[in-house]
Formats: structure tokens, sequence, C-alpha cells
């Protein structure tokens, strides 16, 4: 239960994150490549997509961890497994990203968060 909990608060705040990106905070360089200090229109739409897709993420993780049932039971056991691979793929892109704060800050985060996952899907 307690890597679930670790796995939905880091969505909690990446979740704030792109928040503060949609409301026009100046943290762009932190994420979608760090190539612009206020995102664009086009990617605080992004980012407001991210918000609702950490909140499903989250109630993907919390589910299969038995904390909540809101899901179809067939459908968690396999999407918890598609999402490790969908963080894991994101620590790679992470870590290539040009922003070197994007590098720093996000890769270990969605390490994390991948780690997370498998352990869940592996329970």
């Amino acid at each position: 239960m307690a890597v679930a909990l670790v796995g939905a608060a880091l969505l909690g705040c990446l979740a704030v994150f792109q928040l503060l990106l949609v409301a026009g905070a100046p943290l762009g360089r932190f994420a979608w490549g760090g190539q612009n200090v206020v995102l664009p229109t086009s990617l605080r739409i992004g980012s407001a997509v991210s918000i609702a897709l950490y909140g499903l993420f989250a109630l993907l993780i919390l589910q299969t961890a038995g904390a909540v049932t809101v899901l179809p039971r067939g459908l968690v056991g396999v999407a918890i497994w598609v999402l490790t691979a969908y963080f894991a793929v994101g620590v790679a892109m992470n870590a290539a990203s040009r922003s070197r704060r994007e590098r720093l800050v996000m890769t270990p985060v969605v390490l994390a968060l991948a780690v997370a996952c498998l352990v869940l899907a592996l329970q």
C-alpha cells in the first residue's frame, strides 16, 4: 500500500505542476522539452490533458493496491503493466530531453513512478 500512496502522491504533485503550467507559471523549462519558459496555448492544453490522465493513473495505482474499487477488475491487471511501460518510456524520454532541468528533475520522478507501477504489477 505504501508504494501506491507514494505513486499517487507523485502524480498529485505532477498534477499541481501541470496546473501551474496551464496557469502560465514560468516553469516551462521543466516540461515539454524545456523549450519555453511560459508554455504556449497548445502545450497548456497538453498540460490540462495531463492533469486528467494523472488522475486516472492515480486511480489505477490505488485500485491495483486494493485501496479503491472503481475500474473494472479485468482492466486493472493489464492496465498497470501498460502504465509501467508508459513510465519506463517516459524515463528514457526525460533522460534524453534537451532541457537539463527536465532531465535532472523529471527523470527521477518518472523513474520512481515506473518502479512503483512495476512493484504493484508484480504483486
